[in-house]
């Protein structure tokens, strides 16, 4: 199977990188600070969802600013003691693709996102996170942002996924999508195409555009 795209929009955590047990440590001592019990933190989506939306399901209103701050310095500061590590294939398949025919946009605040990237050595020309947006994922706003970014239709975007809410975002932008089945079942994401990571892939850019193809 093959797709040809204009442009390529990636989700981060969980797409291009690995950061579980990361959110895990953090969040997990963040709820601690905040006296929510396992249970109740239990029933919270917490993956491809901004802190934000997170937190305002969890607190009262006017502790979420405090609550979102402490939650980004907790994640920043795991960062450099192996919070975040590449997935398969990443590496090769951006090396693939012109620095303008791709965008990274995440559920993270740009700070966080910047710093994952940063250590290991991604620097993306074009990012959109969730300092940009007022509605988080499953919400297409952030795809249609990264697509206008880009100057590209979203009609021709492809969207790169590992999560039910970004897979539902991309659908809801009009653009194609690929899910990656690194944190969840492949049963559970419902895309044009399924793959285990990006080492299943690879990418020819050419001058109408870009070429995904499942390797043999």
């Amino acid at each position: 199977m093959k797709l040809h795209a204009q442009a390529l929009l990636f989700d981060n955590d969980g797409t291009l990188v690995s950061s579980l047990a990361s959110v895990r440590r953090c969040w997990t001592r963040w709820a601690v600070e905040y006296g929510i019990t396992a249970e109740r933190f239990g029933r919270v989506e917490l993956h491809g969802r901004p802190a934000a939306e997170i937190a305002a399901d969890l607190l009262p209103a006017d502790v979420v600013p405090e609550a979102v701050a402490r939650i980004e310095q907790l994640e920043v500061e795991d960062v450099p003691d192996g919070g975040v590590h590449l997935l398969p294939g990443t590496r090769d398949f951006l090396d693939a693709l012109p620095a303008d025919r791709w965008a990274v946009v995440t559920s993270a605040t740009r700070r966080l996102a910047e710093a994952r990237l940063d250590a290991v050595g991604i620097l993306p020309k074009t990012l959109v996170a969730a300092d940009d947006i007022t509605r988080g994922k499953p919400d297409p706003e952030s795809y249609l942002l990264g697509a206008r970014a880009l100057g590209v239709d979203p009609a021709d975007c492809v969207v790169f996924e590992d999560a039910p809410a970004g897979l539902q975002a991309g659908r809801a932008a009009g653009m194609r999508t690929v899910a990656l089945a690194t944190t969840h079942r492949a049963d559970e994401l419902d895309a044009e195409l399924v793959v285990t990571d990006l080492s299943a892939l690879s990418a020819l850019a050419t001058g109408a555009g870009v070429e995904i193809a499942v390797r043999g």
